[in-house]
């Protein structure tokens, strides 16, 4: 279980100990104030109840008086005299409402009773008052019954009351122990049970937050392999201990990236040297040529003998050459160093694409002569009219197909183009070679700016490396991409795929 539900288990129990308290200790209050209730209406219902039974009794008196009077004397009553009179027996009724007002379910009965005898007594003295002065009427007054009777029915109703004020007082007094009770037990609980949940709380999260100690003490001291796995938590904790496992992870990770990362700039190094190895080479060689052939030349004009001009015509065309091959490199170099600093744009212009493979392929015919290679060429004549820059288009093919004639002799070139159907206005040419070919390692790297294949490479064949990673700067240029399947001993094959507009090659590519 986890440490938030447990401390929230422990919340809502310590929370519903302290409902209980609080409910019971409201109950013991409501309890003690229906008591007081009920002692007040039962002091008042007695209270009522001696009024009216010494209202009763002054006004008989005051009756049998004035029967008496009556009787004897033929007095009569004045009309105020016999207003105060009725104001009186309305008193007494307002008195008995009142006392209605006091009784209980159980005690309704007997106020009914008591209701209707003082009604039919009270109605009887209000007649007495109404015809006091009438000589014709005849009163009753005199019968002591109805007066007993309402004083018997008010005794009884006075007597249910106290004994139903002392039923639920006894009630009452048991509910309001029955609440102490329950209060000191439930707070005792409470203590007993706040104190058992924080001992176990703070027992099982000081293990837990010494095993998270131990742990990120350990990966502190560079140990990235330790995982904190002795934790019996599935919460924060738990959540916790997987993030140092996850930052552990992902230290180690990172810095296998730094490692990686150093060996690579190790590797970049030391290819960035070997590359100006190879291109003081590439340049001393034609420069070499240049100054041998031309110091050549110089002697044979000092000289007053007669000038061989086939052999001099051929000293001049090494000249020419070695001063291209040398431009040729710089022109490469300073193609990179563009490339690398984003100074290089496209010159768009509408062009067939087959005639510039044909100028490709007539460019490396000498290539091919040394070499001993054949060329074969497919689809150029299908091919739809480009909108990109033609000088890299050329330039691209050509170093692709330097490149495969350096590294096949002997063999077979062959140039394939065509538009691709699934997906219209892109153009695919594939140039394919049975030359030494290249393994899995070679390919991952061979687009890489001053990487060769193999280190023997320059050594047996020549060159800066700088020609393939360019052929890929510039194909990505022109909204295109280049690839490269091979195997060694058989062959390779360098795929271009290009858009006939720049504009539409990042819709295209979807």
């Amino acid at each position: 279980m986890s440490l938030r539900r447990r401390l929230t288990l422990s919340l809502v129990t310590i929370l519903m100990l302290f409902a209980i308290n609080v409910g019971t200790h409201f109950w013991g209050s409501y309890a003690r104030n229906e008591s007081m209730e009920a002692y007040r209406s039962s002091v008042t219902a007695a209270q009522l109840s001696t009024e009216v039974e010494g209202l009763l009794n002054d006004q008989r008196q005051t009756i049998l008086v004035l029967s008496t009077i009556r009787a004897n004397t033929g007095d009569q009553l004045d009309a105020d005299e016999s207003l105060q009179a009725e104001t009186q027996l309305d008193a007494i009724r307002l008195r008995i409402r009142e006392l209605g007002k006091l009784s209980h379910d159980v005690t309704r009965l007997h106020y009914d009773r008591l209701l209707e005898s003082s009604n039919a007594l009270l109605d009887d003295w209000t007649r007495f008052y109404q015809n006091y002065n009438d000589p014709e009427f005849k009163s009753d007054v005199d019968d002591p019954v109805p007066y007993i009777q309402a004083s018997q029915r008010l005794k009884e109703l006075e007597q249910r009351q106290a004994f139903i004020a002392m039923q639920r007082a006894n009630i009452i007094d048991r509910t309001i122990a029955l609440t102490d009770r329950i209060t000191v037990i439930g707070f005792i609980a409470s203590i007993f049970l706040t104190a058992t949940l924080g001992f176990f709380l703070v027992r099982y999260t000081n293990r837990s937050l010494k095993h998270l100690k131990r742990g990120t003490e350990r990966i502190g001291s560079g140990d990235l392999n330790y995982r904190i796995d002795n934790i019996d938590d599935t919460g924060e904790l738990g959540d916790l201990a997987n993030a140092f496992n996850d930052m552990s992870e992902k230290l180690r990770n990172a810095m296998y990236d730094v490692s990686k990362a150093r060996d690579a700039a190790d590797e970049a190094s030391a290819a960035k040297s070997m590359f100006l190895a190879n291109v003081s080479h590439e340049l001393r060689t034609p420069l070499n040529a240049i100054i041998g052939y031309s110091e050549m030349l110089h002697d044979e004009l000092s000289d007053e003998s007669e000038v061989d001009r086939a052999q001099f015509q051929q000293d001049l065309d090494k000249i020419i050459r070695s001063g291209r091959q040398l431009l040729s490199l710089i022109n490469n170099i300073l193609d990179l160093s563009k490339i690398e600093t984003g100074k290089m744009v496209l010159h768009c212009e509408t062009f067939q694409p087959g005639d510039l493979l044909e100028q490709a392929c007539d460019a490396i015919t000498p290539q091919l002569r040394d070499r001993n290679n054949s060329l074969e060429k497919s689809g150029f004549s299908g091919l739809p009219t480009l909108y990109n820059d033609a000088a890299k288009f050329r330039q691209v093919f050509t170093n692709l197909l330097s490149n495969a004639c350096k590294f096949t002799e002997n063999g077979r070139l062959r140039v394939t183009a065509r538009e691709r159907e699934d997906n219209r206005g892109w153009v695919e040419i594939a140039v394919e070679d049975t030359g030494i070919g290249m393994d899995k390692e070679q390919q991952k790297q061979v687009f890489e700016a001053f990487v060769q294949a193999d280190a023997s490479t320059s050594a047996n064949y020549g060159g800066t490396g700088l020609g393939l990673a360019i052929c890929r700067d510039y194909c990505e240029l022109m909204g295109g991409n280049i690839r490269v399947d091979s195997t060694p001993g058989v062959g390779s094959t360098f795929t271009v795929l290009l858009p006939a507009d720049p504009e539409l090659a990042l819709e295209g590519a979807g």
